[in-house]
């Protein structure tokens, strides 16, 4: 697996290539974090997949133009300030490039370029549940965020992870379970798992990496010592257990994020009349069927930004670098 230590040079040196000004930067994918299926991370085969968060798209895009005019599609053609729009405008507000060469590196590369302003309310409301969901798996970080405000929604992310994923399992669960019950939350209903993925990949991202996942989530784990009982780390088979009282599921509930409240809340008063939200959300702790409920509403989210963001990427990324794409991923799929 990558270390910090033998990567950051070659990220060090990919950045150097673009227009600067980033306020986050991070790598993820099988091309920085190893999953069971795939060649060795450093595999000439892994694309290498990065996010670059800037605080003005418009500035950033058009400085990108000029420095790597090539890496666009004819989308290029209509200016920066058009492209930061279509960036900003639907899908989960993220601007791709993909299949870029960086032929001094050997290396392919895909790099998304998002808005600081979206990757925070990504983060805190889970409006698309996209970098989010990225977020709640171990990442290589490239450039450490430049203001308290992204890391503390990187911190709150977590914590929603944690509060969804202990909705969705039952009483006692395995550690594994649990990160997979965590990875999963942004790919269960992805309609791209219906195809062009493989369908254990969620399984492939946790095993090989449970103490990556461990770092990750321990200081978020100590917040929730009231409701969970962890084993001591060793084995991945080792039960875990969680408090299912109605006042815990209710917790967990209200620990929910601004965008799946908001559904659970659309979704239980079906638009008939008005009620409080904590009044509803009592009454889903209440239910029996309270995960089924949580879980509908994080796929439609999830499902939505999916699409969108793939009808998004075709234009983006140009006819022909989409077909290259979607059969690489079609041959690791079937491979």
């Amino acid at each position: 697996m990558l270390s910090r230590g033998n990567t950051a040079p070659m990220f060090f040196r990919l950045l150097s290539k673009f227009p600067q000004g980033f306020s986050f930067c991070f790598a993820y994918g099988s091309g920085v974090k190893q999953q069971l299926g795939y060649e060795s991370v450093r595999s000439k085969r892994n694309m290498i997949d990065l996010i670059y968060v800037v605080d003005n798209a418009h500035r950033w895009h058009t400085a990108n133009l000029d420095q790597n005019f090539e890496h666009y599609s004819s989308m290029r053609l209509l200016g920066g300030g058009l492209i930061a729009k279509y960036q900003e405008s639907f899908g989960a507000r993220v601007y791709f490039n993909t299949l870029v060469q960086i032929p001094e590196e050997d290396v392919i590369i895909k790099y998304g370029v998002v808005s600081t302003k979206d990757l925070l309310e990504d983060l805190s409301d889970w409006r698309c549940l996209y970098l989010a969901g990225r977020l709640h798996k171990p990442v290589e970080i490239i450039r450490n965020a430049s203001s308290s405000k992204i890391q503390n929604a990187m911190e709150q992310n977590l914590r929603s992870a944690v509060h969804a994923a202990l909705l969705l399992l039952p009483e006692k669960f395995t550690e594994f379970e649990l990160y997979r019950a965590i990875s999963n939350l942004s790919y269960s209903g992805d309609f791209r798992m219906i195809f062009g993925e493989n369908k254990d990949k969620v399984n492939n991202i946790v095993r090989p990496q449970l103490e990556n996942f461990r770092n990750l989530y321990s200081a978020t784990f100590e917040e929730f010592r009231g409701c969970l009982e962890l084993p001591i780390a060793g084995s991945d088979n080792q039960i875990c257990t969680q408090d299912l009282a109605e006042p815990t599921i209710l917790a967990h509930l209200n620990g929910l994020p601004k965008w799946p409240i908001r559904l659970i809340v659309e979704r239980q008063t079906s638009g008939r009349y008005r009620q409080d939200t904590e009044d509803i959300l009592i009454g889903v702790s209440r239910a029996t069927n309270y995960q089924s409920i949580v879980a509908s509403c994080l796929r439609s989210i999830v499902w939505s930004s999916s699409v969108w963001q793939s009808i998004k990427n075709i234009p983006t990324a140009g006819i022909v670098k989409s077909v290259r794409y979607s059969w690489a991923k079609a041959l690791k799929t079937f491979s």
